[in-house]
């Protein structure tokens, strides 16, 4: 059992992922901005006030934490790379500080071409400031995390909605995980799958992995 502080609880993923880790047993605090928005939550949920650009809630949930997960959304590109800035900076000032894994973005996985998604000409503007966002937040992570144990997960690029839990996925590094048609899918619910599966058993600490079908 784990004790697991979700930021961004009463998301799409995050809920997802809160939902999977009570369900395996495992001790979550729920930390979203607005408490009184996610009384829908598991029982036995600890719901609490917190934000992950926030140094004083970091610093507030980490001695109890075993794993730190983010899965904020918003479009503006500086909020990804606050947040990871944030746990960063923080977490090194934590004895025995919990792990982090960020839910990222699928724009920054690579192409068959080796460019990310999310510099192809015909990449949907209106994801940019997100996309670059996540971009700043792995770069972070893989060059100003020395000391702290971390991991980032990009779901597939542009088939990844909610769905069925198949408890099943397979994995890949930088490139998307592809079916036997080109195609690169994966549910919300199996996102958490993965994400729990991460935390009872890390496979990709201090690495960017993927999921799919």
């Amino acid at each position: 059992m784990s004790n697991v502080v979700v930021y961004g609880a009463g998301g799409t993923a995050g809920s997802r992922i809160v939902g999977e880790a009570v369900g395996r047993g495992h001790r979550v605090t729920a930390a979203v901005r607005r408490p009184e928005s996610v009384t829908w939550l598991p029982a036995g949920v600890k719901v609490v006030t917190g934000d992950a650009t926030s140094p004083q809630s970091v610093a507030e949930l980490a001695p109890e934490a075993d794993v730190m997960v983010v899965t904020i959304g918003g479009g503006e590109r500086a909020l990804w790379r606050n947040a990871a800035e944030n746990l960063i900076t923080v977490l090194r000032d934590v004895p025995n500080p919990p792990r982090i894994i960020h839910v990222g973005g699928g724009a920054t996985l690579l192409t068959p071409g080796g460019t990310p998604y999310l510099e192809e000409p015909d990449f949907p503007e209106r994801y940019r400031d997100a996309a670059l966002g996540q971009a700043d937040a792995l770069a972070l992570y893989r060059s100003s995390a020395d000391g702290l144990t971390w991991t980032y997960l990009s779901p597939p690029p542009m088939e990844f909605h909610p769905g069925e839990r198949t408890g099943r996925y397979r994995t890949g590094t930088d490139h998307p995980v592809t079916d036997d048609e080109g195609r690169a899918v994966l549910s919300y619910e199996d996102l958490a799958v993965a994400i729990v599966d991460e935390i009872e058993n890390p496979r990709f600490e201090n690495m960017r992995f993927t999921a799919a079908y």
